[in-house]
């Protein structure tokens, strides 16, 4: 299968504008790009690819966001790189399919394609039911995954339309095949969710947080992305103020700095092997500043990949720290284990005897120190609970 097939080259009008030299230490300057005259770049030794996806069918009330990706790089391609040593390519556009599902499969074909060679797509919407694309891009992987995403909504919608951004979560729950282990939210307002999709949500054991819950508590975010394989981030989980152009925004949300944060714990994830953005609509922007953000949101995303530890799920636990909890006056225990090299904890879920395979790579689960601490005044951390009824 050949890349070029599926991907249009990034316009030389963007890559190279005239009468600007890009900065020798500008991420421009450093970028692998995708052009017309020299093609897809070589990939050994690559470990992030972006991609624009320029397709918006699937947005019910964002049409615009198509043309978001290239937005995006004008202002991506300007700022400065940290101290990196990770390749990076830009592959350019996925070409938009002649109807939306071939747009899916196409996304699917290239995210496929790079993740089995361990390279980290880095998607641009476009709208949020491209998510949908890239989760079936791990289905030839054979191996169960966890979604995590950042969104003031559960986009459950009806099941019975076609697929779009407001009912994408249906059909990754609902279509064969199912590989879905856990699905979490992060930043949900609970005047967008009704009761039946929250009793939904805690009826499968899903892991759904609450806005509040993060406001002044940011690093909360951590363990949760830490845990997960496809992040996907919908703008409309950002406040008005920070991200105007996006339609479905409102004037509560995640400021601009706690959604740079969450990219950042985003790469640092050893485990998280594709990321999105979508909703990013530049016909309702105001002076390019929900690009300027995304491009941002981007650029915190490679630098924590950059400072990626390698404990987990790499790391044998004999390495780690570990501590014992004995719950209800001594009649049950919980193990917990604390990294040397980041200091970040996790806690051991048993599995049945019988155990299952394809969930063999959940059985250590992260936490964080406050989960401990609650675990010694004999309180059970809820995603403890949450991994063991998945595991029955």
């Amino acid at each position: 299968m050949n890349l070029e097939d599926f991907l249009a080259p990034v316009r030389d009008s963007i890559a190279n504008p005239q009468h600007k030299d890009w900065h020798p230490q500008s991420l421009a300057s450093n970028l692998q790009v995708h052009l017309e005259v020299q093609g897809i770049p070589e990939l050994d030794g690559v470990k992030m690819a972006i991609i624009g996806v320029i397709e918006d069918r699937g947005s019910l009330n964002n049409q615009g966001c198509k043309s978001a990706p290239d937005e995006v790089r004008r202002y991506l391609y300007s700022l400065y790189c940290g101290k990196w040593n990770v390749p990076i390519v830009d592959l350019g556009n996925l070409y938009p399919g002649e109807t939306i599902t071939d747009t899916y499969e196409g996304l699917r074909e290239v995210c496929y394609l790079l993740l089995k060679e361990g390279i980290t797509p880095i998607i641009i919407g476009g709208s949020q039911d491209i998510t949908y694309g890239n989760y079936r891009a791990y289905d030839r992987l054979e191996q169960t995954v966890n979604l995590v995403s950042i969104d003031s909504r559960f986009d459950l919608g009806e099941q019975e339309q076609d697929l779009n951004e407001e009912n994408f979560l249906s059909h990754v729950i609902l279509k064969k095949p199912y590989i879905l282990f856990n699905y979490s939210n992060i930043g949900y307002q609970t005047y967008f969710a009704n009761q039946e999709e929250i009793d939904l949500m805690e009826k499968m054991y899903f892991d759904v947080n609450r806005l509040g819950y993060f406001k002044n508590n940011i690093t909360e975010t951590e363990p949760i992305l830490r845990d997960a394989d496809i992040v996907t981030f919908d703008l409309s989980a950002v406040r008005q103020p920070d991200a105007p152009g996006n339609l479905n925004a409102s004037p509560n949300g995640f400021s601009g700095e706690e959604a740079c944060a969450i990219s950042r714990y985003s790469g640092i994830s050893d485990k998280v092997s594709s990321f999105g953005i979508y909703g990013c609509n530049p016909s309702k922007d105001h002076n390019g500043q929900t690009s300027h953000l995304v491009a941002q949101m981007i650029w915190y995303f490679i630098e924590g990949y950059n400072s990626r530890k390698g404990d987990y799920p790499f790391a044998s636990k004999n390495e780690y720290q570990r501590f014992t909890v004995l719950m209800d006056e001594g009649e049950h225990e919980l193990v917990f284990y604390k990294s040397p090299l980041s200091d970040r904890w996790w806690i051991e879920v048993p599995m049945p005897a019988i155990g299952n395979t394809m969930h063999e790579r959940h059985k250590l689960i992260p936490c964080s120190h406050s989960d401990y601490i609650r675990a010694c005044e004999n309180e059970t951390p809820l995603r403890w609970w949450h991994a063991m009824k998945k595991a029955l």
